[in-house]
């Protein structure tokens, strides 16, 4: 029996046996198994609906610097370039007089404006100043560029009153329409105010300097003769001047014509205007038959209390 066993469980019915046993001895998957199989889609279908969008969202910050960036967009257009306009009379009519006077620091407008004995010959426009605002007759509030002319018997002095800022961009096409092509002066002298960012050293509100600035060619002629701009120091080493101001007295250099740059601080006050006024009309335009209105300084004084209010408003 023992043998006929052993050939029994070693034959064939065996393996079989063997198989089928195997096969329902292995238990079904449990619950859990479906559960956590399940899971990882659930996950992935949250990953998915928390993705940007990258058609709609806003793009992250690009790693390119600015001037990288704006290799790829078409340059801004350009803007048109600023002209004069003269009368009809003046208007294919060169100048050359022998002084130009360039007002652009307060005193300085103020005290040219009230010039009774001027003309108004043309004016500088830079389109992309609004004429919104500007009155017709000639006015400090205005944002002007005129141009006038005083006339005597054997030489004319042309003034130009600068009532806008011109930006570092603009200045040098500005400086060209006013000296060396329409206007080609013999001398040339720029009134302007001292920035405190470009000066080096401290400025107090209750002191009233100025100084000057002048081309090879006046320094040189200041030096063989009197200086035309008496008792002004030179603008101390190491400060700077920018803008409109300096554009001119480099134009100046250019076309060899003798200027001078002078810049006073502060830019509002009576002792700044007094300092301003012994420079033109004690110096500048001395022997010069002109005449100033009498109530300007009333003006610019109340004109200097409303900044001074501002300002104290301000820094309060």
């Amino acid at each position: 029996m023992i043998g006929a066993d052993k050939a029994i469980l070693s034959g064939p019915i065996f393996s079989t046996i063997l198989f089928l046993s195997s096969t329902h001895r292995r238990p079904p998957p449990p619950l859990s198994c479906c559960a956590v199989a399940a899971a990882p889609s659930a996950r992935v279908q949250d990953w998915i609906n928390k993705m940007d969008d990258v058609i709609t969202d806003i793009p992250p910050p690009s790693r390119l610097l600015l001037e990288d960036l704006n290799n790829f967009t078409p340059p801004p257009p350009s803007l048109p370039s600023p002209f004069l306009v003269f009368s009809c009379a003046d208007s294919k009519k060169s100048f050359s007089p022998s002084l130009l006077l360039i007002a652009m620091s307060s005193p300085s407008l103020h005290l040219l404006h009230h010039l009774s004995s001027k003309n108004l010959v043309g004016t500088l426009i830079l389109p992309e100043i609004p004429f919104a605002g500007n009155s017709i007759e000639p006015s400090l509030r205005n944002k002007s560029c005129n141009i006038y002319a005083l006339n005597e018997a054997d030489k004319m002095i042309m003034i130009v009153l600068v009532q806008f800022s011109v930006t570092s961009e603009r200045a040098n096409a500005v400086a060209r329409l006013l000296i060396g092509e329409k206007i080609t002066p013999l001398r040339v002298l720029i009134l302007d105010s001292v920035q405190s960012h470009n000066f080096r050293g401290r400025l107090s509100p209750d002191e009233t300097i100025a100084f000057k600035l002048e081309t090879s060619l006046e320094r040189k002629h200041s030096e063989s003769n009197a200086s035309f701009v008496k008792g002004m120091d030179y603008y101390p080493s190491g400060s700077m001047v920018d803008g409109l101001a300096a554009a001119l007295l480099s134009r100046c250099q250019l076309k060899k014509i003798k200027g001078t740059l002078c810049v006073s601080w502060p830019d509002f006050g009576t002792q700044v205007m007094s300092l301003v006024k012994s420079l033109l009309v004690g110096n500048v335009l001395s022997g010069v038959n002109c005449t100033i209105d009498e109530d300007y300084e009333d003006v610019y004084l109340k004109l200097s209390r409303r900044k001074d209010r501002t300002d104290s408003d301000l820094y309060t």
